[in-house]
């Protein structure tokens, strides 16, 4: 069985090596916050942090120096670049955005001579643990690309499958989902979500399970799934990633599950040469050291 809660992913990721880690800005208080915490609790041993040494010094404390190394870096842009050039480096296995706005770093991620793409699409996944389910549950892409078409929503797809690996889940149940299960060319989601299940039924997606079109509720919902006769259809009641038509849907929904759903989640950008951290400004410590544990859940499962 995979896993099913953060707290058993926590378990997991501490029997691993510890985690080399890179951050790019590192002098806000709730960054150096995450970094610690990461350090005491034995997820990482080795942190790269880009930004303004004379600001950064005092977040973090004497004990941990030996353990922190200082990049100096000029703005966002300069941070970001560090960061990425330590990487490329082998010096870290996992980037985490830090005080940095979200433009230039991922500006610098998506570089093409100098970035960290390792494909043609880079995707952003939240994973979320609710009270309402027994089980993670994920929403993509609802961080970088706008709107995908067909080729770039199977890539969002496959991008997904060493972080599913990490957390033993397979075949992995992925709802395609649309505003309704019918098929309708005025909707084109439902066209594109219609080939998906058809490829994935084929064998042209191994690892995955695709379902669709099919409404949020048939995807999450075994009785939904029930009452519209579709129990039988792959991830119908029993999704593990909801696959959304539009970055506005999927950011929506997540959202939503963080906010209104009382869930605990994490985010990762997939498709990078690395696991990469988009952290949101508003995020917790916890929030930020769930990412990481995402982020070692993708280094076990092996890049896509």
């Amino acid at each position: 069985m995979g896993v099913r809660s953060f707290d058993e992913l926590r378990e997991r990721a501490l029997t691993r090596a510890p985690l080399r880690l890179v951050v790019a800005g590192g002098e806000g208080p709730e960054i150096a916050a995450a970094v610690i915490a990461a350090l005491e609790n034995g997820l990482a041993d080795r942190v790269l942090v880009a930004g303004d040494p004379s600001k950064m010094t005092p977040l973090y404390p004497d004990p941990l120096t030996s353990a922190v190394t200082f990049l100096s870096a000029l703005d966002a842009a300069d941070c970001a670049s560090h960061a990425i050039a330590a990487i490329h480096e082998n010096l870290g296995d996992v980037l985490m955005k830090g005080h940095v706005d979200s433009t230039s770093y991922l500006r610098a991620i998506m570089n093409r001579d100098h970035g960290l793409r390792s494909g043609s699409t880079l995707s952003n996944v939240t994973v979320a643990e609710m009270p309402s389910l027994n089980r993670l549950i994920a929403a993509t892409d609802n961080g970088i690309v706008p709107s995908p078409d067909l080729a770039q929503k199977r890539r969002i797809i496959l991008n997904t499958l060493p972080l599913f690996r990490g957390l033993g889940i397979a075949p992995v149940q992925v709802a395609a989902v649309c505003a309704t299960e019918k098929v309708s060319d005025a909707l084109p989601a439902t066209r594109d979500a219609e080939a998906l299940a058809r490829e994935s039924n084929d064998g042209g997606l191994p690892g995955f399970e695709v379902g669709g079109p099919m409404g949020y509720d048939v995807a999450v919902s075994a009785q939904a799934a029930r009452i519209k006769e579709l129990g039988g259809v792959p991830a119908a009641g029993r999704a593990d990633l909801l696959l959304f038509p539009t970055i506005d849907a999927a950011n929506s929904v997540a959202k939503a599950w963080k906010f209104q759903g009382q869930a605990r989640t994490g985010s990762i950008v997939l498709g990078a040469k690395v696991p990469v951290l988009l952290n949101s400004r508003s995020d917790s410590v916890e929030r930020r050291i769930d990412a990481l544990l995402l982020a070692a859940a993708v280094l076990d499962g092996g890049q896509a």
